[in-house]
């Protein structure tokens, strides 16, 4: 995957995304990510590869100071329709290089993004790089199995076929965390749907140790 060929097969999805992926199972697996949230009033929040807002729509975005960013256009277009009167800023940038400050947001939220970019390891690092020190990121994505079990054969076969459709299932969240630069805590990692594939993930950025 490549950025021009995301531009480009996002572009075919925007129209028709909501239709496949925020209704159904899709929507309670949204809706119980964003359940029980311990955010507070007017936390500086960004959305990374917010897509058509789907995941905005289970938050109460009045509450919040809300930045959502997605590398489509396109799919912005979608968002930007559905919160036109509310106050949320939207930019197009590249979830691998994000324009802002080290510490800049008490929460962010990368929902399936990992799989989609075409180097997850830096963008996983540039989302930390942007929380602050205590502050949260939650992740929901598809991953590869978990604890070394090997991907079943469908899975295998598929892959190379779906990521032509803009998304890799055979992402290793823990080879990834491996490979961080930045520190953090794993505070919460629980299966919300299809078996386990897809997981929600909550970490906590380290506070740095005064001397």
């Amino acid at each position: 995957m490549t950025n021009g060929w995301n531009h480009f097969i996002y572009k075919l999805w925007s129209p028709i995304y909501d239709r496949l992926f925020n209704r159904g199972r899709f929507l309670e697996a949204r809706r119980q990510v964003f359940r029980n949230l311990n955010w507070k009033n007017e936390d500086h929040i960004l959305f990374v590869g917010v897509g058509t807002g789907s995941d905005l729509e289970q938050v109460d975005v009045n509450r919040f100071d809300i930045t959502a960013i997605d590398l489509s256009g396109a799919m912005l277009d979608q968002a930007k329709e559905k919160f036109a009167d509310r106050p949320v800023r939207f930019q197009v940038m590249d979830a691998q290089q994000l324009a802002y400050a080290d510490d800049q947001f008490d929460v962010v939220v990368g929902s399936l993004i990992l799989s989609v970019v075409p180097n997850p390891v830096q963008c996983l690092d540039e989302m930390l790089r942007v929380v602050r020190p205590g502050g949260q990121l939650i992740i929901f994505d598809k991953f590869s199995p978990k604890d070394g079990q090997r991907p079943s054969i469908v899975q295998r076969l598929s892959r190379p076929i779906i990521k032509w459709f803009g998304t890799d299932i055979g992402l290793s969240f823990e080879a990834l965390w491996e490979t961080r630069q930045i520190d953090g805590t794993l505070i919460e990692d629980v299966p919300v749907m299809m078996n386990g594939m897809y997981r929600k993930m909550v970490i906590m950025k380290a506070i740095p140790e005064h001397t």
